[in-house]
């Protein structure tokens, strides 16, 4: 075995240009479909942050977000009070009814191109039940006045959303006082004010979602189906962390599709590629293996010779294309999420399925680029071998 791991590397070093060419074919694959498969989980990572293990989130029946969603404050303030939820030392209930709104705002690096931004309507519990939001510039803004405060990737994205600026919207003039983090979760690409300012600005006196803290997330399942078959409620409560990781399936399955489809139709070349090579390869030594055939090898061995040289050469480019996409994680992105048509920031982000998945990916175009110029080199006889030039 050590003779065929030495024979192929000193035959992938003789003809460095072709055997260059093709890892850098393969490396040009993997990096498109790493970076696909980032991207992917990038935005699933960034919104599974925005919620909270022991957090349960009330939408209405049927709507996909709370975007869509209306619950009547009657209902919403019943389901405040449900005996599955949390209290705090003063036996008041750790939950929140807010409002969430679009509005449509242009962006910093090209004011003519425009996209919708979240603005959250909260109140005093919307922190408690978010114990990972920070302001990270400024302050809080104060309850009953026309203030905001901006997630940092608004703050960045948008004009009119940093510090110290002005923003209109619902015939009125909001002030930025604060920007807050949230440990790159979905809610840095959201606008907070007050509740009841809110309500009255878009004239809609209604929560589009209750968020609750759970008192035991095993009684989860319970707790649901008592609520959503409770004939005063017309809800549906999902656990937090699977609401907003619901939220990016349309968004993660068009980038998955369109991505994977690149990369195959990318990936025919690279096969295209590694054939090329290890043809030459096989014409290159057809009297060494002429040779190797007439001291005994078996045509099994030939043929698992080639495949591995060609294994090699997939290994090359798919680590050069793995390192290479590992890069885009210093990199923050945004799009439209097509579950909630806001935008929504993020980061590519790399995982150990992500590199398994590349490597095996490499390692089908390897095998299927030089199974055929092995199997020539496997089937070739041993005098015509030998008589070659």
């Amino acid at each position: 075995m050590k003779l065929f791991i030495v024979y192929a590397i000193k035959s992938i070093l003789t003809k460095k240009l072709t055997t260059g060419l093709t890892v850098l074919g393969f490396a040009l694959v993997i990096f498109i479909f790493s970076a696909v498969l980032m991207l992917s989980n990038g935005i699933n990572e960034t919104l599974i942050e925005s919620g909270q293990d022991d957090n349960i989130i009330a939408i209405r029946k049927g709507s996909p977000t709370e975007i869509t969603s209306i619950i009547y404050r009657d209902m919403g303030n019943a389901l405040k009070v449900d005996e599955g939820v949390r209290t705090d030392e003063d036996g008041n209930p750790i939950a929140a009814g807010e409002i969430s709104i679009l509005i449509n705002q242009s962006k910093r690096n090209n004011p003519e191109e425009k996209s919708n931004i979240p603005v959250r309507g909260i109140v005093d519990n919307s922190y408690a039940i978010r114990p990972n939001l920070k302001i990270i510039s400024g302050r809080k803004f104060t309850p009953g006045t026309s203030e905001l405060i901006a997630g940092v990737k608004v703050a960045t994205n948008f004009t009119d959303c940093g510090i110290g600026e002005k923003l209109n919207f619902a015939m009125r003039d909001w002030n930025i006082v604060g920007i807050f983090e949230a440990d790159g979760s979905g809610t840095e690409s959201e606008l907070w004010g007050d509740y009841n300012q809110i309500c009255d600005a878009f004239q809609r006196p209604i929560y589009s979602s209750v968020t609750m803290q759970i008192k035991s997330p095993d009684n989860f399942d319970n707790m649901k189906k008592r609520l959503e078959s409770d004939p005063r409620f017309n809800i549906q409560l999902e656990k937090e962390k699977d609401y907003y990781r619901n939220q990016s399936n349309n968004t993660r399955t068009f980038i998955n599709i369109l991505g994977v489809t690149i990369s195959v139709i990318f990936s025919m070349g690279a096969i295209v590629g590694a054939m090329i090579t290890m043809y030459a390869s096989v014409a290159n030594r057809t009297i060494e293996i002429g040779t190797m055939r007439a001291l005994g090898f078996r045509r099994k061995v030939i043929l698992a010779s080639f495949l591995f040289e060609s294994l090699l050469i997939s290994f090359a480019g798919a680590t050069i294309g793995i390192i290479a996409a590992s890069i885009l994680t210093n990199f923050e992105v945004s799009t439209t999420n097509w579950d909630t048509f806001s935008e929504l920031a993020f980061s590519f982000e790399i995982s150990n399925a992500i590199v398994i998945n590349s490597y095996i990916f490499a390692f089908i175009m390897g095998i299927i680029g030089g199974f055929l110029p092995a199997v020539q080199a496997s089937r070739m006889r041993i005098i015509n071998a030998l008589r070659a030039k």
